[in-house]
């Protein structure tokens, strides 16, 4: 598997932040289906997978929690969430 280790830290990130089997497996398929091919740019978008994965499966954590968890800023989530829902064709939510 070329994104294994990738995958794997996703999986970390989703241990520390206790999310559930659903958020986890809408995680990886969310960030393997939107996968930046800038080395760089994979954590960030993992952090972001995490977080709109926990949204959509009713799993919510803080952006601080999953910017923490997964060893990015909370910028880097805000920046990007809307947008990564808006491809997934999920609705943000209206707080």
């Amino acid at each position: 598997m070329e994104h294994e280790a990738w995958l794997a830290r996703l999986n970390e990130a989703a241990d520390r932040l206790e999310l559930g089997a659903p958020a986890r497996s809408r995680a990886a398929d969310l960030f393997l289906s939107t996968l930046p091919e800038a080395e760089r740019s994979k954590r960030a978008a993992l952090a972001t997978a995490l977080y709109v994965a926990a949204l959509a499966e009713g799993d919510r954590r803080s952006q601080t929690t999953v910017a923490a968890a997964a060893d990015v800023s909370r910028l880097t989530i805000q920046s990007r969430w809307k947008g990564l829902m808006e491809e997934a064709g999920l609705e943000p939510p209206a707080w």
